[in-house]
């Protein structure tokens, strides 16, 4: 049994220590601590103005920025795209708020709208999966013999060949008359339209010399893949099908979109080294830089270019002027006969 004389002297005890430190704290230490407690916040306020300052100049910078791309943008973009027609499809539920500004630039590079489309729900939804494949299936053969040899066959997966379908559908032109659409792209409109694949927001007026398929980013979450459907014919698997199928078929086909994410439409072109080869991305349309490249990507693919647009790792940041691209495509036109050269 513990004996009271303990509690006592442990009683004792933290009065003590509690008399001593009040007695050190104030006496010697007060000075002490007083000084170095003064002199850190004294350094935490020099801080805080400092970052305060460096975040007012950046946004003062980046305001400034805004200002000049704004003014100069129509300047960079102005004759881009003289006498091109463009077909604009919204691919992912972007929206007015997305297509409307990248409509707005193609515009002020001279470039005339011919389309404007979006698709619907039914052309990403894992459960309407079985109802592409139907649509597919009619529309094959005469997609396979529309095109040239090999583009479509047995083997060509149900994505691609309703991207066949929309890419003839904005693009095809008479034989007789180019500057009018052939009776297969307007029959094939209709189709996609009455199956429920498209929403038409401006009809197509003519054939489209250049493709440009906007995303607002969304396209990753899909949630999980169902067991008994091909990752690659439902959401944003589908859209790179699309792409595939367009840059294929057309040499000039843009897939715009937000700053990059895991799992996006754009990420996802990137990353298949097949569709990447004929497909230019664009990424960062949510600012006005992004929205500028769009036009300069079309003109350079409309050229024979080839590339991906941004700031991420590995993107070039603005496409080269038509005069620079001549000179590239010189070069590698001179390197290619100097290695058949060597060869011989």
């Amino acid at each position: 049994m513990i004996d009271f004389r303990y509690h006592l002297v442990s009683l004792i005890s933290v009065f003590l220590a509690l008399a001593i430190g009040i007695i050190l704290g104030a006496g010697p230490l007060q000075g002490a601590l007083g000084d170095q407690l003064t002199d850190q916040v004294g350094t935490l306020r020099a801080e805080r103005n400092a970052l305060r300052d460096e975040l007012n100049q950046a946004e003062a910078t980046a305001t400034e920025q805004r200002r000049f791309i704004d003014a100069a943008g129509d300047q960079l973009v102005a004759g881009a795209l003289t006498d091109k027609r463009v077909a604009v499809v919204d691919v992912d539920g972007a929206g007015d708020g997305v297509t409307g500004p990248l409509v707005e630039q193609l515009e002020a590079a001279g470039a005339t709208i011919v389309a404007q489309e979006a698709l619907t729900e039914s052309w990403t939804a894992a459960d309407e999966a079985t109802m592409r494949d139907t649509v597919a299936g009619g529309l094959r053969e005469g997609l396979a013999d529309g095109l040239e040899e090999g583009t479509i066959g047995d083997e060509t997966g149900t994505s691609a060949v309703l991207g066949a379908a929309l890419t003839l559908a904005l693009t095809d032109a008479d034989p007789v008359d180019p500057a009018l659409r052939s009776t297969e792209a307007a029959d094939l409109q209709q189709q996609l339209e009455r199956f429920g694949l498209v929403d038409v927001e401006m009809a197509p007026e003519a054939p489209a010399d250049a493709i440009l398929l906007v995303s607002g980013g969304e396209t990753g979450a899909q949630g999980e893949s169902p067991d008994d459907v091909d990752p690659a014919e439902w959401g944003v698997g589908s859209l790179v099908g699309l792409a595939g199928m367009a840059g294929d078929i057309t040499g000039a086909t843009v897939v715009a979109g937000p700053t990059t994410a895991d799992g996006d439409l754009v990420s996802e072109v990137r990353a298949d080294d097949d569709v990447v080869s004929v497909v230019s991305t664009v990424s960062g349309t949510e600012q006005l830089t992004g929205r500028v490249v769009v036009p300069l990507a079309v003109a350079a693919q409309l050229g024979g270019t080839v590339d991906q647009y941004g700031f991420e790792e590995g993107a070039t940041v603005l496409p080269a002027k038509p005069e620079e691209q001549d000179a590239q495509s010189d070069d590698a036109s001179a390197d290619g006969q100097e290695t058949t050269g060597d060869e011989q």
